[in-house]
């Protein structure tokens, strides 16, 4: 544990830094091919994000919820809470907030403003992590019990159903696809 979390730290801040600083700087430059690699590119990020948020919310967390019917209440630095607060959660953090960078810096569409949508899919799953602290803190202080439909894990849903964003992120995608191909393109499609 003790080294997954500065790992993780170097991990996205390169991520973020390597994203900066390799950004396309023109955007008016960019031609609809490059556009469209982009954006192909971006559906992987979200490809790999969603595979790291079903092994981070569902996986680890139903491996979680066994450890508490197993044990009842344990702390912070449990084996099961090593894999999930500390390496699942940051991991698609991470790969969320890499797509967001990618997006904002190589996809004309998204460098002309924010994109709720995709603001709310890279920011809503990270305040889980937030959360996780007052999680632990209620239970110390507050709420002995493990009850998963205690209001002491409302956050966890709420900040959870938010990476149901990315639907909005792949609408925003289909619709840019679309305006890429032309009405000719889609005719040849249907």
């Amino acid at each position: 544990m003790w080294t997954e979390i500065p790992l993780e730290l170097v991990a996205g801040i390169g991520l973020a830094g390597y994203l900066w600083k390799t950004r396309t700087r023109d955007m008016a430059s960019v031609t609809p091919r490059q556009e469209m690699k982009a954006i192909i590119v971006n559906i992987q990020w979200l490809v790999v994000f969603a595979m790291a948020i079903y092994w981070g919310a569902s996986f680890f967390t139903e491996q979680d919820a066994t450890w508490h019917m197993t044990v009842i209440r344990d702390t912070d630095f449990t084996p099961s809470h090593i894999l999930e607060f500390y390496l699942s959660y940051p991991i698609y953090s991470i790969v969320a907030v890499g797509a967001f960078f990618h997006a904002k810096t190589r996809i004309p569409f998204f460098s002309k403003g924010y994109s709720l949508a995709y603001l709310i899919v890279s920011i809503g799953p990270f305040m889980i992590i937030p959360n996780v602290g007052l999680n632990e803190w209620g239970h110390t202080f507050w709420f002995m019990e493990e009850l998963f439909v205690a209001p002491l894990h409302w956050g966890f849903v709420f900040f959870g159903w938010m990476a149901l964003a990315v639907f909005g992120v792949t609408l925003q995608l289909l619709a840019r696809v679309r305006a890429l191909i032309g009405a000719e393109g889609v005719a040849l499609l249907t």
